[in-house]
């Protein structure tokens, strides 16, 4: 028998209850329903950028934002630039930083300039957050998290990439489709 054979096993800390998952937040037990899109690019300087997927949940949406740039950058500089949030948040973004909005038909607007930090209560309106990405040097693919739901009406999309060419570009998506995507959402875990 070994030295640590005939020692007592250390005592098991129980675990902290979990904390509930705020009413603004994505789901972590559910599968959202995708939203048919027509897809509407805008085009700047050797890039074109849109919505490209939008899967809608009980309490918000996914809204997935693509950019192709014309040729490789060898770099991956011009693609992923227009993604990376390296400014401080006292200071507005710099031309080759892609700004993304959305304006609900309340006049509730999310855009990805602000990041909320660390929330507590539930916000007082509408929410973007970044949640995921991936790319290559001529693509880029990057996942919001929006909070709540639209309301019935256009929900109108504005992209803005100063440094490529792009003074502002808007489109609309039928808010009620997302809606309706939303009712047909299935929640995995009822437990969860």
């Amino acid at each position: 028998m070994g030295f640590f054979d005939d020692l007592p096993p250390p005592p098991v800390a129980p675990s902290p209850p979990e904390r509930p998952r705020p009413a603004w937040a994505m789901p972590e037990d559910a599968i959202g329903v995708a939203v048919p899109l027509d897809i509407a690019l805008a085009f700047g300087d050797g890039v074109a950028v849109g919505v490209t997927a939008l899967t809608a949940f009980a309490n918000g949406f996914e809204v997935t934002v693509s950019a192709v740039a014309r040729v490789d950058d060898r770099r991956g500089r011009v693609l992923r630039d227009g993604f990376r949030r390296a400014y401080p948040p006292d200071e507005p973004p710099g031309p080759e930083f892609l700004r993304f909005g959305l304006r609900y038909a309340d006049g509730g607007v999310a855009t990805n300039l602000t990041f909320p930090g660390a929330l507590d209560a539930e916000p007082a309106g509408p929410l973007l957050i970044h949640h995921s990405g991936t790319g290559t040097q001529r693509r880029q693919t990057v996942t919001y998290w929006a909070w709540p739901l639209p309301p019935p009406g256009p929900l109108t999309v504005v992209f803005s990439w100063p440094a490529r060419g792009i003074d502002e570009f808007r489109t609309e998506i039928d808010a009620g489709a997302v809606r309706a995507a939303a009712d047909r959402a299935v929640v995995v875990w009822r437990d969860a």
